[in-house]
C-alpha cells in the first residue's frame, strides 16, 4: 500500500489474522464479488482483488483515509474496486447488492455488530459468509452460524455463514 494518514481507531487486521481469513476463504476468490464495510487501510479488500475476486466494494467513514483509499485503488490501477465515503452501517441499511464475502471490522467500541447482523442476510449471495473481527468473543444467534473462529492476540475473528435451516 501507499501510505495513510494517522487516523485515530485505524487498526489494520493483523497479518496472521488476515492469513488465516484467506485460509479458511480459499486461496481464491475467483469472480466473486466483497464488500469491505469500515475498510480502514483496505488491507482486506485489496488482499480479495489480489485472489481474483471481480468486484470489491470499499467503505470508510473517515475522509482523510478514504481518500488514501482513492489515491491507492487509482495508483494499483484497480478497476474492480469501488471506494466510498459514507458510514458502514449506513452504507448496509441502504445498499441493495448481493455479496459473496462481506468484511466486517467495525470499531471495536461501536454497538453496530448487532445492528449489521439483523441486517447482512439481506446483503448476501445463496453460500456467502461474513467475516468478523472484534476486540471481544461474539456469541451469534439464528440465523447465524459460525464456520470457522479464532483469536490472535486482543482480536477475536470469526467466518459465519446462514443457518440451512433459515
Amino acid at each position: 500500500m501507499i501510505g495513510f494518514p494517522d487516523a485515530e481507531g485505524l487498526r489494520p487486521t493483523p497479518d496472521r489474522v488476515r492469513e488465516t481469513l484467506f485460509n479458511w476463504l480459499g486461496q481464491t476468490l475467483y469472480g466473486r464479488t466483497c464488500l469491505d464495510l469500515f475498510a480502514g487501510s483496505g488491507a482486506l479488500g485489496f488482499e480479495a482483488a489480489s485472489r481474483g475476486a471481480a468486484r470489491v466494494v470499499m467503505v470508510e467513514k473517515n475522509p482523510a483515509v478514504f481518500r488514501a483509499l482513492q489515491n491507492n485503488i487509482a495508483e494499483l490501477s484497480c478497476a474492480g474496486i469501488f471506494a466510498y465515503c459514507q458510514d458502514g452501517l449506513e452504507f448496509a441499511s441502504r445498499d441493495a447488492h448481493r455479496y459473496d464475502v462481506i468484511f466486517l471490522d467495525p470499531p471495536f467500541h461501536s454497538n453496530y455488530l448487532p445492528k449489521l447482523l439483523e441486517i447482512l442476510p439481506q446483503r448476501l449471495n445463496e453460500n456467502g459468509v461474513v467475516y468478523v473481527e472484534s476486540g471481544v468473543a461474539i456469541d451469534v444467534m439464528p440465523p447465524w452460524q459460525a464456520i470457522k473462529s479464532g483469536k490472535a492476540g486482543q482480536v477475536h475473528h470469526q467466518l459465519l455463514g446462514l443457518s440451512v435451516n433459515d
